[in-house]
């Protein structure tokens, strides 16, 4: 008998701590975050979205005539990236997620730097880009033709954004200086003024180009 009321008791303090834990750990503490975050940083909290719920900041995403209309006469577009690059638009770097910029499926190529196909990939890259920018494929800078390890980064380096520059100056009746200058507003710097390279992200800049259009 003995034995048995102890492993009641026993039995009865483990239930009542799973019960205090659930409520405490998870409940408390998941309320008590999230406030934090919404009070705090509501914009980072909530997945850092973009204008009119055209995606997030954090989220690459390709700008290609098979892309999802958000409203203008093609769109910021989403998912596959497939098509041909709309030219009024900067172009994001390549993207090995899933069919390209792919949420459920972050990834890199996992091809080696001498893997023959991901240097066929990056020449055929370079030289379709050259030429749909009117340069060299030695101007061609190495983000344009490479993914990154996740496959939705968001940000091309200046070079490349200031590279597009004359086409998407041309495509929208714009000054080349009115276009430069703007993606030289939307320039980010390192990361705590030392980590990482200056860039720019596509499609806050994209989006600024169509609200300096709609102006």
């Amino acid at each position: 008998m003995s034995s048995s009321r102890t492993a009641a008791r026993t039995a009865g303090v483990a239930v009542r701590a799973m019960l205090v834990l659930t409520l405490v750990l998870g409940v408390g503490y998941t309320l008590v975050v999230t406030g934090i975050g919404q009070l705090l940083l509501p914009f980072q909290a909530n997945g850092s979205p973009l204008a009119d719920d055209k995606g997030s900041s954090l989220i690459g995403q390709s700008f290609t005539s098979t892309g999802l209309s958000t409203g203008t006469s093609t769109g910021l577009s989403t998912g596959t990236a497939d098509g041909e690059a709309l030219p009024e638009y900067f172009q994001s770097r390549p993207s090995a997620a899933g069919d390209g910029y792919d949420g459920r499926g972050s990834s890199g190529s996992n091809l080696g730097p001498e893997n023959d196909d991901l240097v066929a990939a990056i020449e055929e890259r370079r030289a379709a880009i050259a030429e749909r920018e009117g340069v060299s494929p030695d101007a061609v800078p190495a983000d344009a033709v490479t993914a990154s390890g996740s496959g939705l980064d968001p940000h091309i380096s200046v070079a490349y954004a200031l590279l597009q520059v004359p086409r998407v100056a041309d495509e929208r009746g714009l000054s080349e200086q009115e276009v430069e200058d703007l993606v030289e507003s939307r320039i980010q710097g390192r990361d705590l003024g030392f980590l990482g390279d200056e860039r720019i992200n596509v499609a806050e800049l994209n989006l600024a180009l169509d609200e300096r259009e709609g102006e």
